[in-house]
């Protein structure tokens, strides 16, 4: 889960963007030279680009480590990488599942294209990841 600093940045940032559309619309007709409303824009347009960018940044940066251990994982249990058929949305459900089931429930996954929502299903004993962006 995201730091709640996050989320309040980015509200108050489109709350910002909001009232400089307003005050940028009732600027009188002959312009006074305020760029003030348009800086804010900007401004704020940015803070809530880098936002987004530096969150997806970071979850394609952490999906890529679990591919990687997942990985390792199936080939400390197995002798064999994960099967490539295995997207890495399937790759992500799959940490959840207990080291009794994984190497079954990897396969199943992989013959039967499991969506992520049915890998989670059918896994009986849950395996906590509460380090996720």
């Amino acid at each position: 889960m995201a730091p709640k600093a996050y989320y309040v940045g980015i509200v108050l940032a489109l709350i910002v963007i909001v009232f400089s559309l307003i005050y940028g619309e009732n600027i009188p007709k002959e312009w006074d030279g305020s760029l003030l409303p348009v800086l804010f824009l900007d401004l704020c347009i940015g803070v809530v680009l880098i936002g987004y960018y530096a969150r997806a940044f970071a979850l394609k940066a952490q999906d890529r480590a679990i591919r990687a251990e997942e990985n390792l994982r199936h080939f400390a249990m197995t002798g064999k990488l994960l099967d490539k058929r295995l997207t890495i949305n399937q790759v992500i459900a799959l940490r959840f599942a207990s080291d009794e089931e994984f190497v079954m429930l990897a396969q199943k996954a992989a013959d039967d294209n499991m969506s992520n929502k049915e890998i989670k299903t059918a896994i009986k004993n849950w395996r906590g990841d509460y380090y996720r962006v």
